[in-house]
């Protein structure tokens, strides 16, 4: 079945999908920011940079706008090197946020955005289900397993070519999806996840090489990190919560680069006994990171980051606490025991 079949068979679904305002407004645009949130990962660099290149075959002039030098993982991303750190010198028709509720969560860029003028149209297209977006005009679906799927869908509606540039644009949107669901492993996966991958497949995204480059090829210096930090793994709350810490002193020691504690929470959580895994980093004396990670029998994400005013989604969340690292370990600790509780957990 070629891309063009696969397209076709998921354009009622796309049609139905994708608010008409939105169509109607990507339709009319002549210049556009599009903007992913902080810390950007594979979906919210793959979903604004698949943005730009539908929008492209329209004539629509792009600027991706980061507030960071997005992580070398992504480098599978082909289009990686038109993220701008800066604003173009000119004024968009629209900002568009994508895997991202709110321009607090958009760093530097976020500040940008909120001084534009009033008639710069505002939207946000997103699938965690903790956000709280007030745009004037959003899709926000937590039953998609990434943006990218989303983004996927906006192209089908608009008719793109998503193989385009030999599978640029399909590799991109593919990073998207591979990541949020571990190529295909989470439960957040649906029939719909199936066939839009299937898409950008046919399209010439090449699925095993993405995985493999997100998931299985990790340099010396990151096994080294990995293995000081996962040495000092904890348990709490009768072994049913696991965590673990990275040190800024722990990076000096192995020569990584924080991008390379990628993956760190999720070996914590593929531990048997535990429900909840908690991967803290000390970003600052004064800064802490929070990844959650829990399982079908174990609480919500969200609530756990909500807590801590981060979000996300109900098995994989996270949050800045803005204290330093052995004070939000224990507040955190504190906090799943009483949701524990809360349910009726046995301590």
């Amino acid at each position: 079945m070629s891309a063009v079949d696969r397209a076709a068979a998921l354009r009622s679904e796309a049609n139905a999908s994708v608010p008409a305002a939105l169509i109607a407004l990507l339709r009319s645009v002549k210049r556009i920011w599009v903007v992913p949130h902080e810390r950007p990962d594979g979906d919210a660099l793959g979903a604004a940079l698949g943005l730009q290149g539908i929008l492209a075959q329209r004539g629509v002039e792009v600027a991706v706008l980061c507030s960071e030098v997005p992580p070398k993982v992504y480098e599978v991303i082909p289009t990686l090197d038109r993220v701008l750190l800066s604003p173009p010198d000119w004024t968009p028709d629209a900002v568009i946020l994508v895997d991202c509720g709110d321009t607090r969560r958009a760093g530097s860029v976020g500040a940008l955005v909120q001084e534009l003028p009033s008639s710069v149209q505002r939207a946000t297209i997103d699938h965690h289900v903790s956000n709280t977006s007030a745009s004037p005009l959003e899709w926000i679906d937590p039953k998609a397993a990434a943006t990218c799927e989303m983004v996927s869908l906006i192209g089908v509606a608009l008719e793109a070519d998503l193989a385009v540039d030999g599978g640029a644009l399909a590799t991109t949107l593919a990073t998207g999806v591979i990541m949020d669901t571990a190529t295909f492993q989470h439960n957040n996966t649906t029939p719909r996840t199936l066939q839009v991958a299937g898409l950008l497949l046919a399209a010439g995204a090449p699925i095993s090489e993405i995985s493999r480059r997100l998931y299985r090829a990790k340099p010396f210096t990151q096994v080294q990190l990995h293995a000081r930090v996962l040495d000092r793994v904890e348990h709490a709350d009768s072994g049913k919560t696991v965590w673990a810490a990275m040190l800024r002193s722990d990076l000096a020691a192995s020569g990584a680069t924080v991008e390379e504690s990628e993956g760190i929470v999720d070996t914590l959580a593929q531990i048997n006994e535990a429900d909840v895994a908690l991967f803290f980093k000390e970003e600052s004396a004064s800064e802490t990171r929070l990844s959650i990670r829990t399982k079908e029998s174990g609480l919500d994400a969200t609530a756990i980051a909500a807590a801590f005013s981060g979000g996300g989604h109900a098995r994989a969340a996270g949050a800045s606490i803005p204290s330093p690292l052995d004070t939000a370990v224990a507040a955190v600790l504190r906090c799943v025991t009483s949701l524990r509780a809360e349910r009726g957990e046995a301590s």
